[in-house]
């Protein structure tokens, strides 16, 4: 009996992940790198904010603070999210009928704290999650459960009760390994490491139409 959902944000309710990839690029070429390595971004996918601007800094020996990068980068990429960046199709329905079911539910999201609000409030769904949580609060990111456990608590319900929905990974293998019930979403940034979600999940769909029908 599922009790309560946590989703992901980027890749699973917003259509966001490739414009990480061009950001990244973006930021490094305007640092003095003229020729970015193109896997770059999925080498920082898996960390924090502060992880991924010392990333840069150590590998590609920039002269800039950490503080510098984290802030260039959300200004990048702040208006994407303020203007452009579209819900993933179906949300609003299964919101509708999470809601219809009397099933909670909120955000945990490795993404800046702005600019997940910013999207978020955009699309006019802010303010249905039950909580938005960010590596601001879960500083190891989502390499380590305790976002999850954080989000199940405000939720009041235990892992094994809580539905997971992810589109990364490491965040499935994340969430699986604390008991959590996992549902693996299709993302084509992700689409390569799809065979092993199915693997670590208890749930795998290719849209969020799936589970809407299955609700």
């Amino acid at each position: 009996m599922i009790k309560g959902i946590i989703f992901d944000l980027d890749g699973t309710l917003i259509d966001s992940m490739t414009v990480w990839s061009s950001i990244d690029i973006a930021f490094l070429k305007e640092n003095g790198i003229a020729d970015p390595p193109p896997d770059v971004s999925d080498k920082v996918k898996k960390m924090t904010v502060e992880r991924s601007a010392e990333y840069f800094i150590e590998r590609f020996g920039l002269s800039c603070t950490k503080e510098y990068v984290i802030r260039r980068i959300e200004e990048l990429v702040r208006i994407q999210y303020e203007e452009r960046i579209p819900l993933k199709p179906y949300v609003c329905e299964l919101l509708d009928k999470l809601d219809e079911n009397g099933i909670p539910y909120g955000v945990a999201t490795a993404t800046y704290r702005g600019l997940a609000e910013a999207v978020l409030k955009r699309c006019g769904i802010y303010e249905r999650f039950r909580f938005l949580l960010t590596d601001a609060e879960y500083p190891l990111g989502k390499t380590c459960p305790d976002i999850f456990l954080g989000g199940a608590s405000l939720l009041g319900t235990s892992p094994a009760e809580t539905l997971v929905i992810e589109d990364s990974l490491h965040c499935c293998e994340t969430a699986k390994g604390a008991g959590f019930i996992v549902a693996g979403v299709y993302d084509s940034v992700s689409s390569a490491d799809r065979a092993d979600i199915k693997r670590t999940a208890d749930y795998y769909f290719d849209s969020l139409a799936e589970l809407c029908a299955l609700l």
